[in-house]
C-alpha cells in the first residue's frame, strides 16, 4: 500500500514517468474539497460504531464511465453489542444521499445529518444489546478523482490505448467512505460483503472473494462478488476490457485454491508470464508462513492505471510487466504479501501498521533469497536500509489515524516499511528461524498450527507480537522491541581497540538496557560476543585483521550510510541522478 517512492531504485523513475501504459483522467478543476473528517481514517473509535457489530453489508454501484458518476445503495446490517439509539457511518459528504431507511421504513430527512462525512443517523427505537437493524441507504454523485493513485486515495478514471474505459479505485490512505457508507477504522470490517457492480455490457467488472453470477440487462451487465471480512480500504471497484486467465494452484495443505489474472485486452503474453510467478509464490508464502488464508474465494489479480494495492482477494496490479533483478516482481509479491500481513492479520489501530507494512516488505528479501540465494537477499536488505530516516518512532504507543502515521513530517513515513523490515532480519539472527517463523505464524493466525479451515481473521497489536515472542523463546526481549520500534534512532554500536584489546559498547537513546550479543571475527575465526550489560572488552592479537558484524545481522546507526544517503538526496533535489 502506499509505496514509497523509492521502494527500489526504480521505483523513483516509474512514479515519475506514471504509468507505462493508459491515460489517467485529471481530476476535475471543480471537485469539491474533501472534508478533514473524510480525509482522516482511524484514530479513536467513537463510541457509537464500537457499540455494533458489523455484520454484512450489500453494495450496489452503478458506475457510468462517461460521465464519470458513481450511483449507489448500500444495505448494511448491524447487531448491537450494547444498547445504542445511533448509528454513525463514515461517507464522503460530496456524495448526496437521496434517501435513508431503517429495516425498510423511510426515516424523514431530520433523522440523519452527514456535514462532514461522518454520517449520523438516529434509530425510531433504541437497540438492546443483540438486536439486529438494517440500514438502507440511496447515494451517489460524482466521487472523488484521485490525483495520483495509490498515494492520493480516490477513483481512477482512466483508458486504454483503444480508448475504452479502464477505471480503479484506491482508497487505503483517505478510506473506505470515498465511496461506500462504512466504519473507516482498521476495526471496521464487516463480517461478509456482497458487491453488485453494473457497467457497460462490453466491460467487465472483477471483485473481491467470488464470482456469485453475472446478469444482462439490455446494454448493461451486473457482476455480483462475494467475500468474507474484507480490510475496510480494501473493497475494490475495477472496469475495463479485461480478459482473465485461470488455474487451479494445488496447495501443501491439500486444499485447491483458485487463481485468476484480469488483465488488459492485448496484454495475454505478459499477462501469462506473470501468471506463472503465481503458482512459486504462493507455495513460498504457505511454505514459510501458513496457508493462503482466502483459498476457498481466490488468489486474484487486476491490472491497473495506478502503481498497486492490497484489495483483498484482487491485488491491484500497475507495474507495467517490468522484469525484475532477482527473479520476481516486486509490487506483485509485496501486493500479495498483505493478504496474510494485512488481510488475515489486521492492525488493531494505525499506530500498529508496520505488522502490515514491515512484514509485507521483509517477505521480499526472504523470497529473493528462496529464488536466489544469500547475494539477493542481501542486496534488497542493503536497498532497504538506504532509505531509513529515523526520525520518528515506529510506533508511538498512541492511537494513530492514518495521515499521522504515514506523513514522514509527523511519523514515521517509509520506516514502517524498511525499519521495521530490518528489524525483523535482525531479531531473525537473535531468536533463530523457528522461533522467528512460529512466532510470525502465531502472529498472523493466533496458533502455532494454522490449517485450511482452523483459523479466523484477526487483530493484532505490536504488544501482542511482543507477547508472542516471549511465549515462544522464553525470553522477555522488550529491550530488543523498546530500542527498534519505540525509540527514533537506531543504537549505535561504539568500537575502540587499542593495542591488543578490542572494546564494544551499545550506545542507545535515553541510556535503555541494549544486551544485544555482536558477532566479532578475528582473522577469520567469528565468535558471538555477549553483551550483558550493553558492553563487552575482548583481547584480539595486535595487527589481526577484525571485522565486526560480519554477517550483517544488526540494525545499527551506520555514520557511512547516513553521509551517502544526504549526498544523493541533496543531487535529487537539485535534478541530478546520483548514478552518475
Amino acid at each position: 500500500m502506499n509505496f514509497s517512492a523509492r521502494a527500489w531504485p526504480a521505483l523513483l523513475a516509474l512514479l515519475l514517468a506514471g504509468p507505462g501504459h493508459g491515460r489517467t483522467t485529471t481530476p476535475p478543476a471543480d471537485q469539491p474539497p474533501l472534508s478533514a473528517q473524510t480525509l482522516r481514517s482511524g484514530g479513536a473509535l467513537p463510541d457509537a460504531q464500537r457499540r455494533v457489530h458489523f455484520s454484512h453489508a450489500e453494495l450496489h454501484f452503478r458506475v457510468d464511465p462517461a460521465a464519470q458518476r458513481l450511483d449507489a445503495l448500500a444495505q448494511l446490517d448491524f447487531i448491537a453489542k450494547e444498547s445504542t439509539d445511533r448509528l454513525l457511518l463514515d461517507l464522503d459528504r460530496n456524495l448526496a444521499i437521496r434517501a435513508i431507511a431503517i429495516d425498510g421504513k423511510p426515516l424523514p430527512d431530520a433523522a440523519w445529518r452527514n456535514p462532514d462525512g461522518r454520517l449520523a443517523i438516529d434509530l425510531p427505537t433504541r437497540l438492546a444489546a443483540g438486536d439486529k437493524v438494517t440500514v438502507e441507504i440511496r447515494y451517489g454523485g460524482r466521487p472523488h478523482t484521485a490525483s495520483r493513485a495509490p498515494w492520493d486515495g480516490g477513483f481512477v478514471w482512466s483508458h486504454t490505448d483503444d480508448g475504452e474505459p479502464w477505471i480503479a479505485t484506491a482508497v487505503e490512505g483517505e478510506g473506505c467512505d470515498l465511496f461506500w457508507p462504512c466504519i473507516d477504522h482498521p476495526q471496521g470490517k464487516p463480517d461478509l460483503v456482497d458487491t453488485y457492480v453494473t457497467v457497460p455490457r462490453d466491460l467487465a467488472a472483477p471483485g473481491n472473494g467470488v464470482l456469485v453470477g453475472v446478469q444482462d440487462e439490455g446494454a448493461l451487465r451486473t457482476w455480483h462478488w462475494r467475500v468474507r471480512q474484507p480490510t475496510t480500504y480494501a473493497i475494490t471497484l475495477n472496469i475495463g476490457p479485461f480478459e482473465v486467465l485461470k488455474a487451479t494452484y494445488r496447495s501443501r495443505y491439500g486444499n485447491t485454491i483458485p487463481m485468476e489474472f484480469w488483465y488488459l485486452r492485448g496484454h495475454e503474453v505478459q499477462a501469462r508470464e506473470l501468471f506463472a510467478e503465481f503458482p512459486p509464490m504462493l507455495d513460498f508464502f504457505e511454505q514459510t508462513i501458513g496457508p493462503y488464508p482466502w483459498g476457498d474465494e481466490k488468489m486474484g489479480v487486476v491490472e491497473t492505471p495506478h502503481l498497486g494495492m492490497e484489495h483483498q482477494t484482487l491485488n491491484a496490479y500497475g507495474n507495467g510487466y517490468k522484469p525484475g533483478p532477482y527473479g520476481f516482481d516486486w509490487l506483485l509479491q509485496h501486493e500479495f504479501a498483505h493478504e496474510w500481513f494485512g488481510n488475515q492479520l489486521t492492525n488493531a489501530d494505525w499506530d500498529d501498521m508496520w505488522l502490515h507494512e514491515g512484514f509485507a516488505t521483509y517477505m521480499q528479501p526472504l523470497y529473493g533469497r528462496a529464488l536466489a540465494g544469500d547475494m539477493a537477499y542481501f542486496a534488497m536488505l542493503q536497498e532497504e536500509r538506504l532509505q531509513l530516516r529515523n526520525l520518528h518512532p515506529v510506533v508511538s504507543g498512541q492511537r494513530r489515524a492514518e495521515h499521522e502515521v504515514y506523513d514522514a513530517d509527523r511519523g514515521p513515513g517509509n520506516d514502517i516499511y524498511y525499519k521495521a523490515s530490518l528489524m525483523l532480519h535482525t531479531l531473525r539472527q537473535l531468536i533463530g528461524d523457528d522461533a522467528f517463523f512460529e512466532a510470525t505464524r502465531r502472529l498472523v493466525y493466533g496458533r502455532p498450527d494454522p490449517r485450511p479451515g482452523n483459523f479466523r481473521p484477526r487483530y493484532a497489536t505490536t504488544q501482542d507480537f511482543i507477547d508472542i515472542v516471549r511465549q515462544v523463546t522464553g525470553r522477555d526481549l522488550r529491550w530488543f522491541f523498546d530500542v527498534y520500534l519505540y525509540e527514533a534512532a537506531l543504537p549505535t554500536l561504539v568500537e575502540a581497540r587499542r593495542g591488543d584489546t578490542l572494546t564494544l559498547r551499545w550506545q542507545v537513546p535515553q541510556e535503555r538496557p541494549f544486551p544485544m550479543p555482536v558477532e566479532v571475527e578475528v582473522d577469520g575465526a567469528t565468535r558471538q560476543v555477549p553483551m550483558p550489560h550493553g558492553s563487552a572488552t575482548l583481547t584480539v592479537p595486535a595487527g589481526a585483521r577484525v571485522i565486526v558484524d560480519p554477517h550483517s545481522r544488526l540494525l545499527r546507526a551506520q555514520p557511512a550510510i547516513d553521509r551517502y544517503r544526504q549526498w544523493r538526496e541533496a543531487l535529487q533535489a537539485h535534478g541530478k541522478d546520483a548514478a552518475h
